[in-house]
């Protein structure tokens, strides 16, 4: 699954992606802002680390989030085919918004995210709008040579499609059932892909306190509040320093900001819950590791994550709560208590869950 990092110019939008995946990108990457950049961030859980910490593993391995720089936007960006291309292939998109001020940076006008998301929005409205009005003046040619129910639900759906977009709503907030999200797939359009807005604040004595209020501040609860949006904030300047610091100097020096964890940790946990994903894990003295699956898999479709074979020859799931695992103090403990459950192949998996599969194979 890929994030998709877009913005405006001069909003830290490649800095947040430098830090993230700590990607080491060359001097011609960075002279080609249209150029995609793609890397790899960990996802942090503290579950999996307990976890690991109860069975001392060979291997810990946490799932994992991708992300893809795409270049500054914009309604000329919007034009060119490799970089539309490139939009269209993410699965969601983390815009970031210039919230701090720097006069070494330029920056044309006021500081203002709002206005930003709804230029950007509109932007990302326009294209789908030209994608769903030439599919329509096709789909009224071919209607008119033979109406099949396929091409009638297809050309009911983009005219509604099309009207909702005309009310300047992005696609996300379109009502859809799966058959019509199936249906629509393909079109792969800007505006219905979950968004998360990430504000790049400004460092200050009140750190912690900042990043809190930050969403409201600058008026984005709202936009954060509607269908398949999150809003989270940053300050890049602190994220650049905490990434060449040790593990034990970067607590220390979020300690004294009053701060537990970086707002990078919860912007990628963020971008995982953004895209319907949930982790459940395998632990053990080999290896303790995050499965990533979506939210309302069932147990068979998980054990397929780890591995096909597994999906295949399923029998049962050995199964129970990280925290339950970590109280009983070992497999053996859980299963004397009747904490460690047998479940089927059509048991929803949780978020959270250790789950060890029975197989045939």
């Amino acid at each position: 699954m890929k994030t998709g990092i877009i913005g405006l110019p001069q909003v830290g939008k490649t800095s947040l992606f430098r830090i993230l995946t700590k990607a080491q990108l060359s001097e011609h990457a960075l002279a080609n802002p249209r150029e995609a950049h793609v890397g790899v961030a960990k996802v942090p859980d503290d579950r999996l680390d307990r976890l690991a910490a109860l069975y001392n593993p060979k291997k810990l391995t946490h799932a994992s989030v991708e992300y893809v720089d795409v270049g500054a936007i914009g309604q000329d960006a919007l034009k060119e085919s490799a970089y539309i291309g490139h939009l269209r292939q993410v699965d969601a998109l983390a815009h970031v918004l210039r919230a701090f001020e720097d006069p070494a940076i330029p920056h044309v006008g006021e500081i203002d995210p709002l206005r930003d998301i709804k230029n950007v929005e509109f932007d990302l409205m326009v294209s789908d709008l030209g994608q769903i009005e030439k599919r329509l003046e096709r789909l009224e040619k071919d209607l008119k040579k033979a109406k099949t129910p396929e091409l009638e639900k297809e050309f009911e759906l983009l005219k509604r499609a099309n009207a909702h977009l005309g009310e300047e709503k992005p696609l996300r907030e379109l009502e859809m059932s799966p058959e019509d999200k199936k249906r629509i797939r393909g079109f792969m359009f800007l505006s219905e892909k979950p968004v998360l807005y990430v504000l790049n604040i400004g460092e200050s004595g009140e750190l912690g306190k900042d990043l809190e209020e930050a969403v409201s501040k600058y008026k984005l609860n709202d936009v954060a509040a509607r269908p398949n949006s999150a809003a989270t904030a940053i300050c890049g300047k602190v994220e650049a320093e905490l990434s060449e610091m040790s593990d034990a100097d970067a607590a220390e020096f979020l300690s004294s900001y009053g701060l537990k964890e970086s707002g990078l940790t919860r912007l990628i946990r963020t971008t995982y819950h953004l895209l319907g994903l949930i982790s459940f894990f395998t632990a053990g003295e080999d290896e303790c590791r995050a499965w990533t699956i979506p939210a309302h898999s069932r147990a068979q479709e998980a054990a397929g994550a780890i591995h096909s074979d597994l999906e295949k020859h399923f029998i049962r799931a050995e199964t129970i709560r990280w925290d339950q695992l970590l109280e009983a103090g070992s497999e053996a403990n859980a299963r004397a208590k009747g904490t460690l459950r047998l479940e089927g192949k059509d048991y929803i998996v949780q978020d959270g869950d250790v789950m060890h599969i029975r197989h045939s194979g």
